[in-house]
C-alpha cells in the first residue's frame, strides 16, 4: 500500500506513527494512574501533565524526523537520483559524497559502483569509436552524394509517415511547412492522390507515377512512388523541375529506420514514451505577465526516438506590436530592432502550431509559455489541445520536490551545458531543455514510468510546484 509513496513521505509516517503511539501509551498511562488515584481532585493536574506529554512527544519527534530528513533521507534520495543519471543519462562526473556524509559507507560505495560503471563505458566507447567514426564518414559520403542527385527524395511507411528525407526532399517539404521526421505526409500533399498512388503501388508492387499537390493547394510535383522489397513502405521520388530545388536548400540526410515498422493504434496515455514525438520550446517576451505582455521569439526542436532530430528546429523574432522595455531586451537581447521586419504572433503561433502536430509539447514551466499562446488561440484559430509535459515536475519525480527545479540547476545536475552566449535565447532553451529531456527518458525507464500516462500521473503529485512557480 506504500510502496507508491516517496521515501521521505514513508520516512515522515513513520515519525507520526511513534508520535502517536508515544502519545497514546502516555494518555493510557496518565489515565490508568488517574483511575487508581484515591483523590478526586487530581483530575487537573493529570490532564495537565497529558498536554505536555503530548505535546513534548510530537515536538521530539518532529524535530527527530526534521534532522533524519535533513541528513538521511534527502541524501537518499539525491544520491539515488545521481546514480540513476550516471546509470542511464550518460552524466559523468563525482557523486556528491559531502551530502550523504551521514551515510557511512554508502555513499563511497555508490561512488566506487559510479566509477566502475564509467569505467565500463569508456572502454565500451573506445571499442566501438573507430566503427563510429567509419559509419559516420559513410553517412557524411551518402549525405553528400545524394545531396547532388537532381531529386527530392524521401521513405514513408505504410501509415504515409515520413521516415527518411535526404536535403532536397526538405527544400521541397519547407516550401508547405517545416519538415518534420515522422510527420504525416498529408500534412505536407493532399490525401487523394497520395492514397491512389500508394493503393496502385500494393496492388501491383511495381513504380507508380503519379501528380501530388501541396497540400495548401498552390503547388504541384510530378512524383514517383517505388516499392522497398521486403521492407515496409515505400520511396517517394520528386523530380526536379516540379520541385524548384534551390542549392541552398540542401540540409542533412535525416531519417530513422526503426519508424519503418512502428505501429501502434494505442491511446495516448497508453503509448510507450519511445513511440512518441516531442516538440520542446521556449519563447522570450517582453515581460513576465501573460495576461498583457507578448511574445518576442520563439525557439523550439524535434525529439523523435528520445533523440533531437537534426535540422528540425524553429528560430523565429516576432513583433510584439509594442516597444519592448529595457529591461527585458537587457535579460534575452532581443530589441525593437531585430523584430521591426518579424512576423506578428498569428505567423508565429500557426508555424509552431504546425511544428508541433502530432506531437507531445515540452518545456520548462510550461504553463507561463503556453499562456502566452493560449491568450491569443481565438484571433490565431488555433486549438491548443496538444499533450503538455514540463520538464519542471518531471525533475521534480526524478530528484525529488525539495531540490531546485530551474533549467539552469537541471542542466548542472545532468551535465547539460548550455553555451552562456545562447542562454535566455528562445532556441538556446529550447535546445537545453530537449537535451534534458533526452537524458531523463531513460531514467524514467528505469524507474520502471514508461508510457506516457503514468509520466503524467507521476508528475500531477508535484502540480503544486508549478502553482508557486507562477
Amino acid at each position: 500500500m506504500l510502496t507508491g509513496l516517496s521515501l521521505r513521505l514513508r520516512v515522515f509516517l513513520f515519525f507520526c506513527l511513534l508520535a502517536v503511539g508515544g502519545i497514546a501509551v502516555v494518555l493510557a498511562a496518565l489515565w490508568i494512574a488517574y483511575a487508581r488515584a484515591t483523590a478526586t481532585d487530581l483530575m487537573n493536574a493529570f490532564v495537565l501533565a497529558g498536554m505536555i506529554s503530548a505535546f513534548g512527544l510530537a515536538a521530539l519527534c518532529v524535530g527527530v524526523w526534521l534532522l533524519f530528513d535533513e541528513n538521511i533521507a534527502k541524501p537518499i534520495e539525491r544520491l539515488s537520483a545521481q546514480m540513476r543519471a550516471r546509470a542511464h543519462a550518460g552524466v559523468e562526473g563525482e557523486v556528491d559524497l559531502h551530502a550523504a556524509r551521514y551515510l557511512g559507507d554508502l555513499a563511497p560505495a555508490a561512488a566506487g559502483l559510479a566509477g566502475q560503471l564509467s569505467s565500463s563505458t569508456l572502454d565500451t566507447a573506445a571499442a566501438i569509436a573507430a566503427e563510429t567514426a567509419h559509419l559516420s564518414a559513410e553517412k557524411e559520403r551518402l549525405t553528400a552524394l545524394l545531396t547532388e542527385i537532381p531529386v527530392a527524395m524521401l521513405l514513408a511507411n505504410p501509415r504515409h509517415q515520413i521516415v527518411l528525407y535526404d536535403g532536397q526532399a526538405a527544400g521541397v517539404l519547407a516550401q508547405i511547412a517545416h519538415p518534420r521526421l515522422n510527420a504525416s505526409l498529408f500534412d505536407y500533399f493532399q490525401r487523394d492522390s497520395l492514397e491512389q498512388a500508394y493503393a496502385r503501388l500494393a496492388k501491383t508492387g511495381l513504380e507508380v507515377p503519379c501528380t501530388l499537390s501541396g497540400a495548401d493547394g498552390a503547388q504541384t510535383y510530378q512524383a514517383r512512388m517505388k516499392p522497398l522489397g521486403d521492407a515496409p513502405g515505400y520511396m517517394l521520388i520528386l523530380d526536379e523541375a516540379s520541385a524548384r530545388i534551390a542549392p541552398e536548400a540542401a540540409r542533412p540526410l535525416v531519417y530513422d529506420f526503426d519508424l519503418l515498422s512502428q505501429f501502434t493504434d494505442a491511446a495516448l496515455e497508453d503509448m510507450d514514451l519511445n513511440a512518441l514525438s516531442f516538440a520542446v520550446f521556449d519563447t522570450e517576451t517582453t515581460g513576465l505577465l501573460p495576461h498583457k505582455d507578448e511574445i518576442v521569439q520563439i525557439g523550439a526542436v524535434r525529439v523523435v526516438k528520445g533523440r533531437i532530430v537534426p535540422g528540425e528546429r524553429i528560430d523565429q523574432l516576432v513583433n510584439p506590436g509594442r516597444p519592448i522595455p529595457p529591461a527585458s531586451t537587457k535579460v534575452h537581447g532581443v530589441s525593437d530592432a531585430m523584430v521591426a521586419g518579424a512576423p506578428d504572433i498569428v505567423t508565429a503561433a500557426r508555424q509552431f502550431h504546425h511544428f508541433a502536430r502530432d506531437a507531445v509539447i515540452v518545456a520548462h514551466n510550461a504553463p507561463f509559455d503556453m499562456a502566452f499562446l493560449r491568450r491569443h488561440a481565438k484571433r490565431c484559430s488555433l486549438d491548443w489541445d496538444h499533450p503538455i509535459l514540463d520538464t519542471v515536475l518531471l525533475s521534480a519525480v526524478l530528484f525529488g520536490a525539495s531540490e531546485t527545479h530551474t533549467l539552469d540547476a537541471l542542466c548542472d545536475r545532468l551535465g547539460v551545458t548550455i553555451p552562456p552566449e545562447l542562454r535566455h535565447t528562445a532556441l538556446g532553451d529550447a535546445q537545453a531543455t530537449a537535451e534534458v529531456l533526452c537524458r531523463m527518458l531513460p531514467m524514467l525507464r528505469a524507474r520502471g514510468i514508461t508510457r506516457f500516462g503514468e509520466v503524467i500521473a507521476e508528475t500531477r503529485k508535484h502540480g503544486r510546484l508549478l502553482e508557486d512557480l507562477n
